[in-house]
């Protein structure tokens, strides 16, 4: 129970992709919860919150509708409403709200800012340079070597990042963009770590593992997020208790020491090398679709625990608690995504083809009484097991009934190999 006492959260949810849908379908099942809204959602977080047509990016709009809706917790999803300040202005109004503010939410928003962040913190990350000119970016590709790593230094929707053997390409990508990190290539198996923060505590929820290339095998270009899974069974012993000793929480205390309290989910993306872990990067939200899975395992009911993050209560909150088992999730993408996805086609299928398994909405819509596709990432297909195998049988099982025009997705989410990853 959440030590404010409250049994009655209402509870506005900001966002429409699939980690929203994950999100207001973690908080139905919260008993305490009693009402789920969400702006502006998709078709499928339609059947479990009241959808609003209000522009997530306008904080003024966002925070009226919260005041109307007698909302006790706003919880914010994607990353751009963040770091354009929708949780100031949400905070503003005296409600709680599960979101860093705008200067906080620069750790995502500026990979600059992050690497800076990170080097006065003493948190273990790769070499870089930040270039503005393509003098600079040639001169800091040569100072690392291949594989160049080229990423835009603000959002770009998960991307932005440019991995590549090819020099030309690299420096492409960085004349296409105003400004640029250019880093060392991390080597190792990644894995995704989030972190509940409000402002002075944190802990950690159950590390997960994602697939960012569009095709199987890791080819193709970098996408949003194509599928994931946890636990990880091959993860060291100790691994979250180690990145949250050596990244979390000197990068909270960091922003804490710079005026900059930190409240929110802080998304730690890492490279397990053979030094140890490595911050790739940090977001300033749940990461799409490691929360479909993470938050599947989650017992703990979260609607009390975000408000525990929102009102600076997380240090009293009982140790988190997950169900058995593992659970696995598939993205089906749009025709001719991440670069021009076709969108208004379709969708059939929807009902899970296998026990254990549901569907997961991101870009969809209604028209016309069908659900047809809105977006580049269409659904997140999520399978639960016993284990990891049994969780991504399922998975695919439903995949399989699924009938879109064009659409397509990765075949190896959580493949049997992940043994042989370390």
């Amino acid at each position: 129970m959440h030590p404010l006492g409250l049994r009655h959260v209402r509870v506005l949810v900001v966002g429409s992709g699939a980690r929203e849908h994950a999100l207001c379908r973690g908080l139905k099942l919260d008993p305490s919860v009693s009402a789920v809204h969400c702006a502006p959602g998709n078709a499928g977080i339609a059947e479990v919150a009241t959808r609003h047509e209000v522009n997530p990016m306008d904080g003024a709009s966002v925070a009226a509708l919260a005041v109307r809706l007698g909302a006790d917790l706003v919880v914010i999803g994607p990353e751009a409403p963040l770091v354009a300040g929708v949780a100031d202005a949400v905070r503003a109004h005296g409600i709680p709200c599960f979101g860093p503010s705008a200067a906080a939410a620069k750790i995502e928003g500026s990979k600059s800012f992050a690497k800076d962040v990170m080097t006065e913190a003493g948190v273990p990350t790769g070499r870089s340079f930040t270039c503005v000119t393509p003098a600079e970016a040639a001169a800091a590709l040569d100072e690392f070597g291949p594989p160049y790593v080229v990423k835009d230094d603000g959002l770009a929707a998960g991307k932005g990042v440019v991995v590549t053997w090819d020099r030309d390409a690299a420096l492409a990508h960085a004349a296409a963009c105003e400004r640029v990190v250019v880093e060392e290539f991390l080597d190792g198996p990644e894995v995704s770590l989030f972190a509940l923060c409000d402002g002075e505590s944190a802990v950690a929820l159950q590390p997960a593992q994602d697939y960012k290339r569009a095709y199987d095998g890791d080819e193709g270009p970098n996408t949003g997020g194509m599928g994931a899974y946890t636990p990880l069974p091959w993860a060291p012993d100790g691994l979250t208790e180690r990145i949250m000793a050596e990244v979390v929480l000197p990068t909270v205390a960091e922003l804490g020491r710079r005026g900059i309290p930190y409240a929110g989910v802080l998304y730690a993306g890492l490279a397990l090398t053979a030094k140890g872990p490595r911050v790739i990067e940090f977001n300033a939200r749940f990461g799409d679709p490691e929360t479909q899975v993470v938050l599947d395992r989650l017992e703990t009911p979260l609607g009390q625990l975000l408000l525990a993050c929102a009102t600076g209560a997380l240090a009293g909150q009982k140790p988190l608690t997950y169900r058995e088992g593992a659970a696995v999730t598939v993205v089906v993408a749009a025709e001719n995504y991440p670069a021009d996805p076709v969108k208004g086609d379709v969708i059939a299928g929807l009902e899970p083809q296998a026990e254990g398994s549901y569907v997961l909405h991101a870009g969809t819509e209604t028209r016309d009484g069908e659900i047809v596709s809105n977006g580049g990432r269409v659904l997140s297909v999520v399978g639960t097991g016993a284990d990891l195998a049994e969780a991504r049988r399922r998975a695919y099982e439903t995949v399989g009934g699924i009938r879109l025009r064009g659409a397509f997705h990765r075949t190896d989410i959580a493949a049997p190999t992940w043994e042989d990853i370390v």
